[in-house]
């Protein structure tokens, strides 16, 4: 599993273990994912060390694999990661290894925003990574998630935190956009269920929760969740990106002028993905809703934590 130390990957890890599987997870920095040998009995985990970038690395993670799952991804660019050689050209290496290692079985996690003809290069080289991972492996699953959710998720938890110090939070072009955010632990099970059954291969799944919504419900429901009142401020575009301009320069940036090509867009299951199954339906899931999640993690975020009582009117 490449990238395996991450969000999805440390639930995809867990899934797997519990159905006996030997799991090896390639990253970067081995000594920075020992955790992972947590969600397994003893051997059963095995962290080593692989840079996507690097072909021989690639190659010795490899070597005996029945199956590969790559969950490489990154939502910004920073020293020599740069979406064009792990999104793109660090997807085609590990296919291209994994054909020439004669592994039968690939799982590769994309975006729900994979886009080819996108003005992001994020979206782009997450079409890119596709294309070429299916060009390698015709067989391979690919697998589309919109906005993942879980106690360790960047996207509750950051406007969560936001608000604790904030008296505002920003929705940057008026917060229309639409999401259909998805549970990671559901995101993991369509991993093995992907490796699993055959249905998925050379197939695109689109993955979204049971509930759409909009940028400024999500906040609605976040400021719910952690007992908090505060103004929701619409932001234009145009007055957003010199923002981004800014804030891309920090080491963990909010935003950045490349994300920005994405905020107008619906980051939800397309038609065609639901017409013809290729959705969790098509796996045999039932996804999870927000609400039987978010107050299990974002509690903390309250005044007195996550023992504070709200109160709920009807």
């Amino acid at each position: 599993m490449f990238g395996g130390s991450g969000f999805i990957g440390r639930h995809a890890i867990q899934a797997l273990a519990r159905r006996g599987y030997r799991i090896r997870v390639a990253v970067r920095r081995p000594n920075e994912a020992l955790f992972v040998k947590t969600t397994g009995d003893v051997g059963q985990v095995e962290p080593v060390q692989a840079n996507i970038r690097d072909t021989r690395s690639v190659r010795a993670a490899l070597e005996g694999a029945d199956a590969v799952v790559n969950l490489v991804g990154i939502l910004h660019e920073a020293g020599p990661q740069r979406f064009e050689s792990v999104q793109a050209g660090g997807a085609d290496r590990v296919a291209r290894e994994a054909k020439a290692a004669g592994v039968g079985i690939f799982v590769h996690v994309s975006a729900i925003d994979a886009d080819a003809e996108s003005k992001s290069v994020y979206a782009r080289t997450k079409a890119l990574g596709e294309q070429a991972v299916l060009a390698q492996m015709p067989n391979a699953a690919i697998l589309r998630p919109s906005v993942v959710f879980g106690p360790e998720d960047d996207f509750f938890n950051r406007f969560a935190a936001m608000a604790r110090l904030s008296p505002f939070l920003p929705l940057i072009g008026g917060g229309k956009t639409k999401f259909q955010p998805v549970y990671v632990k559901d995101v993991a099970e369509a991993i093995v269920r992907a490796l699993e059954t055959g249905a998925a291969d050379g197939k695109v799944f689109e993955l979204g929760g049971p509930e759409t919504a909009t940028f400024r419900e999500l906040m609605e429901l976040t400021l719910r969740e952690i007992g908090r009142k505060r103004i929701l401020l619409p932001l234009p575009v145009f007055l957003a990106k010199p923002l981004a301009a800014i804030l891309q320069l920090l080491p963990n940036p909010a935003l950045t002028v490349d994300q920005l090509h994405l905020v107008t867009l619906d980051n939800v299951v397309s038609e065609a993905a639901q017409k013809e199954s290729r959705t969790f339906n098509g796996l045999g899931i039932a996804p999870t809703g927000m609400e039987a999640i978010l107050p299990a993690y974002l509690g903390r975020f309250r005044r007195r934590g996550q023992f504070e009582q709200l109160h709920v009117t009807e």
